[in-house]
């Protein structure tokens, strides 16, 4: 899922302007380009914490975003990248994303039209094997989402006619007012009310969408997972999620990856580990049986003497690594534990046996009458 924004900054959601601004000057000085030459991953995070910036920094998208995340200021045209410490056209877009014009410094272009905004985002849960986990897989899953309207194509207005620029804005999407002020001339900007924002109107809505060009129905999408994955991870779908009203662009699915437990194996990070049950004649005396892995069958040699707990690694046979972007390096190992069961019930004859074999190392046991025992018992009943 995408970052929080007051984690990014590294406030509490209860944090004043002043509080968030700090943060993000302290951020930023240690995040930006000018201060990571050639890092390009400190440059993707100085991004992405101007985008936070701009959004808490607004009262009004902060108050959106409170209540409905991203998709509650999606759409809004604001600008990454922005930087309070100075720089010119950097400037410029702190003020676009802000009154939605150019920088009154100079040096930002006209904004175009705001256009149709970009749909929600989207969650689901896809339930996949323990081999499917392990090797990789593909999936279905349905989602009940927002799709294009194919009677209008999404347009939104009904077959045979188009939608017109707004006269009111004349397809910008925003109506600017300019105000004189003891600084000089203020120019502000807010969604145009005729067209809500779209920059255009629709007289003769589509009737099977009401003009939204979209509607709601049952996706079924076609997931590829990697092997490696583990359950509580979560693979993200780019523009699977609703589409935007009258064209507007989709957002993303994020998938949220369910495992199911196996019969022998559990997973330990990259390794798989199973219990090898021997029995305590077999833990002496040593035995060989199939093991039945993932991979195939592996002949397992137990050897004479073999204490309970031990391990047998075969290495290479685990869980695949999945490393950055969804590839495999490497795979991690296979551990066959040794458990020692000890019989809970005797024959008379098995019995005999062991007393005699406790007999020949010398080993005190319960008498026949089980006086000793029955004894212990009742001084703790």
């Amino acid at each position: 899922m995408a970052a929080d924004f007051y984690a990014l900054l590294g406030v509490s959601r209860s944090a004043s302007a002043e509080e968030i601004k700090k943060a993000y000057r302290k951020r930023a000085r240690e995040l930006h380009p000018d201060a990571n030459p050639g890092d390009t991953e400190a440059e993707d995070q100085f991004k992405e914490l101007s985008h936070a910036y701009e959004v808490l920094s607004d009262d009004d998208m902060r108050a959106r975003y409170d209540q409905f995340g991203e998709a509650g200021i999606s759409g809004r045209g604001t600008a990454g990248g922005g930087d309070p410490f100075g720089g010119g056209g950097q400037m410029g877009n702190i003020f676009d994303a802000f009154f939605g014009g150019g920088s009154p410094f100079g040096g930002g272009g006209q904004r175009g039209p705001s256009g149709p905004p970009r749909g929600q985002d989207l969650e689901t849960i896809a339930d996949i094997s323990f081999e499917g986990a392990v090797f990789g897989c593909k999936t279905e899953i349905e989602v009940r989402s927002a799709a294009r309207c194919d009677d209008c194509a999404g347009s939104g207005a009904k077959s045979g006619t188009k939608a017109a620029q707004c006269q009111e804005c004349g397809g910008a999407g925003q109506v600017r007012r300019v105000r004189q002020s003891i600084l000089g001339q203020m120019v502000t900007a807010a969604p145009c009310q005729r067209c809500s924002g779209m920059g255009q109107t629709i007289a003769s809505p589509c009737p099977t969408c009401r003009g939204e060009g979209r509607i709601v129905k049952e996706m079924t999408h076609t997931v590829e997972v990697p092997a490696g994955i583990d359950a509580g991870q979560t693979l993200r779908l780019t523009n699977r999620g609703a589409v935007g009203i009258r064209g507007g662009t989709a957002g993303d699915l994020y998938v949220h990856i369910r495992v199911a437990e196996h019969d022998t194996y559990r997973r330990e990070d990259d390794d798989l580990v199973t219990d090898v049950a021997v029995s305590l004649a077999q833990a002496a005396l040593g035995t060989h049986f199939t093991l039945v892995t993932l991979d195939g069958n592996e002949e397992l040699v137990i050897p004479a003497g073999v204490q309970h707990g031990r391990e047998f690694i075969l290495r290479g046979r685990g869980v695949p690594r999945l490393a950055q972007g969804g590839r495999s390096k490497g795979r991690g190992n296979l551990r066959a534990r040794v458990v020692i069961e000890v019989p809970t019930k005797l024959s008379d004859t098995e019995r005999e046996l062991l007393r005699r074999y406790a007999e020949e190392r010398g080993e005190k046991v319960a008498p026949l009458d089980g006086g000793i025992m029955s004894r212990i018992k009742s001084a703790f009943s």
